[in-house]
């Protein structure tokens, strides 16, 4: 099992901005235009393809080469030694492995934690101090530069407005219980424990280097921190379930909903970085997700079951809240 940051998910729904959050089943009908994830092998070696493929190297090895461990401490931007393509599976390819691709166009956009609009490279920056626990990238910077590069080709032939198959983590059943981190841990040890080990710190092999081959840690010092989107529930739930132990995808899941749920609440109830100023994220309370582990809150449910669920009441507790602000009758 290979569960990273969070780089969370990224739109409503998913990690924040990088994703939408689709049913399991969201394929393209026959009245459809088919799109596939265009060829990086095919890009001529000139400027921009190597930049592109500098912006791929970087989602894929993030640790190799910013990670807090590389000799140039000028580029020691990621706070831990995981990998953006932790959570962005398969170079942010992989369908409902929170992919990378068909987002470009839907920069600038509001951001609903900032509270304001943020353009794609605030978007990196917020998975850099988030997901990465590390500090921001200057947008000139050519590491930022190429990644915006990657994440712009890998939108090629994508039409604007089209919603392409397969963004986000998908989307499972809900529990109408708390999560249990108790049965979660269990479920660890028999499905996550050789990859990430028992103290959760994964495998390491030879850094700094361009080895892709470690598994990245689930938590502690070296994960992603509280405010990532991969902390909240929802975001790791739908991920493990449509895409652990690693190989499985979202055709063949392994993991139950019941088993994700549970496995997830284990991850997320783990120590981890903390990220000062939470307290500052979404401003407008009512549009701060169900599960996010941290207040204020304006629905007047506890932390607990933010971080836990279920969320059903809580959904419908903010709906009426909105209702009330907009003076219309709550939906039943």
């Amino acid at each position: 099992m290979a569960v990273g940051v969070l780089a969370h998910a990224w739109a409503a729904g998913g990690v924040d901005g990088w994703s939408v959050r689709v049913s399991s089943a969201q394929e393209a009908t026959p009245a459809q235009q088919i799109w596939t994830v265009p060829e990086i092998g095919a890009l001529p070696n000139n400027d921009n393809g190597r930049l592109v493929r500098r912006g791929r190297d970087l989602i894929t090895a993030t640790y190799a080469h910013i990670g807090p461990e590389v000799p140039d401490r000028a580029k020691r931007f990621a706070g831990n030694n995981l990998a953006c393509g932790n959570c962005h599976l398969q170079a942010g390819t992989k369908k409902f492995g929170i992919p990378l691709f068909g987002l470009l166009e839907k920069y600038p956009r509001y951001s609903a934690r900032s509270g304001a609009p943020i353009t794609i490279e605030d978007r990196f920056n917020a998975c850099m101090t988030r997901s990465m626990n590390g500090r921001p990238l200057p947008v000139r910077s050519p590491e930022m530069q190429a990644m915006v590069a990657y994440i712009k080709f890998l939108s090629t032939g994508v039409s604007p407005g089209q919603l392409v198959p397969g963004l986000g983590t998908g989307n499972m059943p809900e529990l109408d219980r708390p999560a249990d981190p108790a049965r979660g841990e269990a479920g660890y040890a028999n499905a996550c424990v050789v990859c990430h080990g028992p103290d959760g710190a994964g495998i390491r092999r030879s850094l700094p280097t361009t080895d892709l081959g470690m598994m990245p840690p689930l938590w502690g010092n070296d994960s992603f921190n509280d405010g990532a989107g991969m902390a909240r529930l929802i975001t790791a739930a739908n991920f493990l379930h449509f895409n652990m132990p690693h190989g499985v995808d979202y055709l063949n899941p392994q993991l139950s909903p019941e088993q994700a749920w549970d496995l997830a609440a284990y991850v997320v109830s783990r120590p981890r970085p903390h990220k000062a100023g939470l307290e500052k994220d979404f401003p407008d309370l009512l549009e701060k997700p169900v599960d996010a582990a941290y207040g204020p809150y304006a629905d007047g449910f506890s932390e607990q079951q933010h971080k836990y669920g279920p969320f059903a009441p809580i959904r419908a507790a903010i709906a009426k809240l909105k209702a009330e602000q907009k003076g219309t009758p709550a939906p039943r």
